[in-house]
């Protein structure tokens, strides 16, 4: 049994229990209990083909006073009609029994195979014993039991003094492919015992997820089930109210590291990965501007397979930021880094760049691209990874 690693959260209380919902002998289904007064916030998927437990989430949580999340690893619920609802509903009245809560408090995920119906009556049957098991030590157990293909839990905490008052941060994730911005087929769970209004907490889960996970990519699939859901549960200190305040600066600080933090690990841990690469693109128009060409060069997989050969083939850079669709781009303005080593000057290879240089840093199992498109004083960026052979192999045995 793994140890406990993370820090309690006062007000939240987790429990991981085995449904079997694969053929697997491992935790897969999460039951995550809230306290009452707790303000809970949300982001989801824009895949049109939205899973029937977001779907489901989305209406319960609009009607606020969330009390539960409940999380299954092994079957996504994606594409399975009314049956799928109707699922979905059925594992949130099951919880809302064993609480003692109503069905509308509970949130669900799932995440797993895409157009197979839920296991039900596993899930169901399994729901007690999770009721019954609830502890506030289960943030390092729950990591484990959301992953699907990820080779790791995903985990991240902070404390940040506020008041007077020692808040903490704990965060858990799960991905590892079909990861894209709009998040990926990734489900995370942050929660904070600070207490801060709702307003406030809906601004910052757009703003740390913006800053995280909407910045990572490893394949440039979105999927059908992804999720976000930062949760304080105003267990600890005066309540937040203000967004200029210093309080509010130093929590929102702490959860968006945290954010990070999560986000890179989904990175480092892509399907087959070797290599974790930072792409930053400056001197852009616009902030969209340097993310359509950050996402272009960090998603091409002529761009991932070198990466994966440590092979500095920089035309498939260029050939990259000129895909990107930057209206009226000037070729000639554009220069491109591998660390600090100039590949590309004015729109050529540079005269001081050596095949050996690049080499070097692309044998790096962490590095940087950087793309200056001089004209403008806008810049981001992203985190990607490679394609590897395992990338292919994982993706073609998923279902097998």
């Amino acid at each position: 049994m793994p140890q406990n690693t993370l820090p309690q959260i006062p007000g939240i209380r987790l429990a991981s229990v085995p449904a079997k919902i694969k053929n697997w002998q491992r935790d897969d289904l999460l039951l995550i209990e809230i306290n009452e007064g707790a303000a809970v916030s949300a982001t989801f998927t824009k895949n049109a083909f939205c899973a029937a437990p977001v779907t489901v989430a989305r209406e319960h949580i609009r009607q606020g006073n969330t009390r539960a999340l409940l999380i299954n690893a092994g079957n996504a619920n994606a594409a399975t009609g009314e049956r799928g609802l109707s699922d979905a509903r059925a594992c949130c009245a099951a919880i809302a029994e064993a609480l003692h809560i109503r069905a509308e408090q509970v949130l669900p995920f799932s995440t797993g195979v895409i157009g197979e119906h839920l296991p039900l009556q596993k899930i169901v049957d399994a729901i007690p014993a999770a009721a019954t098991h609830l502890t506030g030590d289960g943030w390092d157990k729950a990591a484990r039991a959301i992953m699907t293909t990820d080779t790791r839990p995903k985990t991240a905490s902070r404390t940040v003094e506020i008041a007077g008052e020692q808040i903490r941060v704990v965060g858990i994730a799960k991905g590892a492919g079909m990861i894209q911005p709009n998040m990926a087929t990734m489900l995370a769970y942050i929660a904070t015992d600070a207490a801060i209004s709702q307003p406030l907490l809906d601004a910052l889960v757009k703003e740390a997820v913006n800053a995280s996970f909407n910045r990572i990519s490893i394949d440039g699939d979105t999927s059908t089930n992804d999720a976000c859901v930062l949760i304080a549960s105003g267990a600890t200190g005066p309540q937040i109210m203000d967004m200029r305040s210093a309080e509010y600066e130093r929590l929102k600080a702490a959860i968006v590291e945290a954010h990070i933090e999560l986000a890179q690990a989904v990175v480092r841990d892509g399907e087959g990965a070797t290599k974790f690469v930072t792409v930053q693109v400056k001197g852009a128009g616009s902030s969209e501007e340097a993310l359509k060409v950050a996402f272009e060069v960090g998603e091409s997989p002529l761009v991932k397979t070198a990466l994966y050969a440590s092979d500095p083939n920089w035309g498939r850079l260029i050939m990259a930021v000129g895909n990107a669709g930057v209206e009226n781009l000037d070729p000639s303005r554009v220069n491109v880094y591998l660390d600090d080593v100039q590949v590309v000057e004015a729109g050529g290879r540079a005269a001081s760049y050596t095949e050996a240089a690049g080499q070097e840093v692309f044998s790096k199992v962490e590095f940087t691209i950087s793309v200056d498109l001089g004209r403008g004083d806008c810049s981001e960026h992203i985190w990607t990874c490679d394609f590897s052979h395992d990338y292919v192999t994982i993706n073609a045995e998923y279902r097998t």
